[in-house]
């Protein structure tokens, strides 16, 4: 896989699959790019689609430093030069939105449209998973906290019928210190004040009943970008873009080919 270096000098790993514009998938906290791995195609008759590995995670460096959001906008913007990319169109998912958030605040003109999918604008404005969520997920049983991440991603009935491998769990290769790093970035998320400077036609997807990221932040986000666009799944939970995937991608691509 090629690799960049960074301008602070971390290696970061990157991919490229499919033809016609460049369009940048932005996963999830503690994830690589095998995130979009069970959706990525439904793109790639259309665009060449980017990834990357966030440092800490897969192919990439992993230097025990504090990460933000911010810093891994950064890192996307070092593999477009890379690939000589002056211009791409930005979809990013939980964390991922975090990022594409920066990415469309800091470098407009490399930014060609922006999609905002299960993500929220950080800090005091959004609205943080509740108690019985952040409990369900530290409880000291692995088993059970696995279990009950899966359930806040799908649905009961997804569930019962794709046993897995599941690959928006994390990735398992990550050191602890990673995790926590990409925790502390996530969770030092806001970009309240940046977010009306974004230019860039935007549209915001979520599903209704997502509590791992609230979906009450869709609204929120629809409302502090000028001319954002919200569209709401019904009944999906965090992992939208995968179990919603026949909703979710033809809406994507109907977004991005009027641009």
């Amino acid at each position: 896989m090629p690799v960049t270096v960074t301008g602070d000098g971390v290696a970061v790993s990157y991919q490229i699959r499919g033809r016609g514009e460049p369009l940048v998938l932005l996963a999830g906290q503690a994830n690589d790019h095998h995130w979009w791995d069970d959706v990525r195609d439904d793109f790639e008759d259309r665009h060449t689609t980017i990834t990357l590995d966030y440092r800490g995670t897969g192919d990439s460096d992993k230097p025990d430093v504090p990460y933000t959001t911010r810093g891994f906008a950064s890192d996307m913007i070092a593999v477009l030069d890379d690939l000589g990319a002056d211009r791409a169109h930005v979809y990013g998912t939980s964390m991922g939105g975090r990022v594409a958030q920066w990415l469309a605040a800091d470098h407009p003109r490399r930014v060609g449209s922006l999609i905002l999918g299960c993500t929220s604008p950080g800090g005091a404005h959004g609205f943080e998973r509740d108690n019985t969520v952040k409990r369900s997920l530290a409880q000291p049983d692995k088993r059970a906290a696995r279990q009950a991440l899966l359930e806040l991603m799908y649905t009961p009935a997804w569930l019962a019928t794709h046993p897995g491998p599941y690959t928006t769990l994390g990735d398992p290769g990550m050191p602890a210190f990673a995790r926590r790093r990409h925790l502390a970035a996530s969770a030092g998320h806001d970009a309240w004040d940046a977010l009306p400077c974004i230019t860039a036609p935007t549209l915001i997807v979520h599903g209704t009943d997502d509590v791992f990221n609230p979906a009450a932040n869709a609204p929120l986000l629809a409302g502090r970008i000028p001319g954002a666009e919200m569209r709401l799944i019904p009944g999906a939970r965090h992992a939208y873009f995968e179990e919603f995937r026949q909703v979710a991608g033809p809406l994507v691509l109907d977004f991005l080919a009027g641009r």
